[in-house]
């Protein structure tokens, strides 16, 4: 990596999901016919990356803030990454992109319900699932193919993880589910999956998600035959208030950040968030859903929501390297 490589690139989305872009006269949409020409001008993933990350931030987060959240992050797989923790992953290169959406809102039950929709309406009505869509098959298709790599990325290979928080669990759900709705061709190689579908995300971490906890079985039933090569990992703790009280009480059900994944399309493995010194066996991450109980770590926050914003710590840095360890 050269020294002037910014390894984190960013993506914004106006309150209908489309894509805004820099301008002398400030932020506009980028016309629909330049949304391909647009990614491959801004977003070009370099030779030296190993894995790509495509972050999507939650409730209540300013555009510093989503930023600080992921520096953050790959502050923390950083510090923690090394081959002799990792064998499997070496050498490890993060690049992400970073994508923005309007979440600020008053922290009320009003203020959630409000931004709840909103996430929910970019995705559905609006335009954020197609342009997360497009923009996960551009990375698919500008990203050197694991899947002809015999040894290790990055010399042959790229891996792609999609990380959420919050709605930005939503999100990226309702992105990948509109997925399994297209051609191959929009996203994925020619790795065979379920039905012949292909696959094309590597992992997918879900950070104190905001969605129902049967939401895989009422609202994302197309996760079983998406784009997904790797599981679906959800964490969620009982110190969570914003998907626990709040949640509650705008759905009527405890959220996914709070009480863990309900019932799914496929069996739902249940484990415990590790220390950083604690590695995860491949057979427990190994299943399409897996549950994430991190009740004893994250654990700090004041006002309305609790730990919700407390999951930028060492263990979940540990929890992504290992996915991106055992994508190999």
């Amino acid at each position: 990596m050269t020294e002037s490589a910014d390894p984190v690139h960013t993506v914004d989305l106006a309150p209908d999901g489309w894509v805004l872009e820099h301008t002398s006269v400030g932020l506009r949409p980028v016309p629909s016919g330049r949304l391909d020409d647009h990614f491959s001008e801004e977003l070009r993933p370099p030779e030296w990356a190993t894995d790509l990350l495509v972050y999507v931030h939650g409730w209540q987060t300013s555009a510093e803030s989503a930023r600080a959240a992921v520096d953050r992050l790959l502050t923390l797989t950083a510090r923690r990454y090394s081959p002799e923790r990792y064998p499997g992953l070496e050498p490890w290169r993060p690049w992400t992109v970073l994508i923005r959406w309007p979440s600020r809102s008053l922290p009320s039950l009003g203020g959630y319900r409000r931004i709840r929709d909103r996430a929910h309406a970019m995705s559905t009505e609006g335009h954020a699932a197609r342009v997360i869509g497009r923009l996960l098959g551009y990375l698919d298709a500008h990203r050197a193919d694991p899947a002809a790599a015999p040894v290790l990325a990055n010399r042959d290979g790229q891996y792609l993880h999609l990380v959420g928080h919050s709605f930005g669990c939503r999100m990226l759900c309702e992105a990948v589910q509109w997925a399994a709705g297209e051609e191959p061709v929009t996203l994925g190689w020619s790795t065979p999956g379920p039905a012949g579908r292909s696959f094309t995300v590597d992992s997918m971490l879900l950070l104190q998600m905001a969605a129902p906890r049967d939401a895989f079985a009422d609202l994302f039933t197309a996760l079983g035959k998406a784009p997904l090569r790797g599981p679906v990992v959800a964490t969620y703790s009982r110190h969570d208030r914003a998907t626990g009280f709040w949640h509650l009480r705008a759905e009527r059900r405890a959220g996914v950040g709070y009480a863990g994944i309900g019932t799914a399309p496929a069996a739902v493995s249940a484990i415990r968030m590790l220390s950083g010194d604690e590695p995860y066996p491949l057979a427990v991450l190994d299943h399409r859903f897996v549950s994430v109980d991190a009740s004893e770590v994250f654990t700090r926050g004041r006002g309305p929501a609790g730990a919700h914003s407390d999951h930028l710590r060492v263990e979940t840095a540990h929890l992504l390297l290992s996915l991106a360890e055992h994508s190999r």
